[in-house]
């Protein structure tokens, strides 16, 4: 993929993340009010180590993923890393963009001095399994879930 850049997301590039996240493998249409959206993000820049990247091919974003490094008390103390909310707008899959992703996300906990990156997938979502047993991902042990109600949620539907 030519002239791939990937960087922080901005306070801008919202609208284009929202759309992104529309996709029916992420939130399936049911996105946050740009003004909402807004607000997150503003409170996302108080999170230690929690960045939002979005990958971009002529200035036009094309994809987004979110990484947490975060500190431990266990493993000697080697910060761990955690990819979330991947995503690529569906005309630009099976491009390389993916990949370009993760490979960042790697680099970046790698000079973190992390001892992994950790990532989870809804059990539907085969062709993404496979994507990531395709970079070097071993499926290990089991994720665990539990949906909480609170009275935000309960508004949102």
């Amino acid at each position: 993929m030519q002239d791939l850049t990937i960087r922080e997301a901005t306070e801008a590039d919202l609208p284009d993340l929202l759309h992104i996240y529309a996709q029916p493998e992420i939130d399936n249409g049911t996105v946050l009010a740009l003004a909402e959206a807004r607000e997150y993000f503003r409170r996302l820049r108080y999170y230690p180590n929690y960045h939002l990247y979005v990958a971009t091919v002529e200035e036009r974003m094309v994809g987004t993923f979110a990484l947490l490094i975060m500190d431990n008390l266990a493993h000697l103390g080697a910060p761990s890393g955690v990819v979330e909310d991947v995503g690529v707008l569906p005309a630009y899959q099976g491009q390389g963009i993916g990949r370009r992703m993760m490979a960042y996300a790697l680099d970046l906990c790698r000079r973190a001095g992390c001892y992994k990156l950790t990532l989870s997938s809804n059990l539907q979502r085969t062709q993404a399994h496979a994507f990531y047993e395709s970079l070097g991902f071993q499926k290990h042990g089991f994720s665990f879930r539990m949906e909480l109600q609170t009275p935000d949620s309960e508004d949102r539907g």
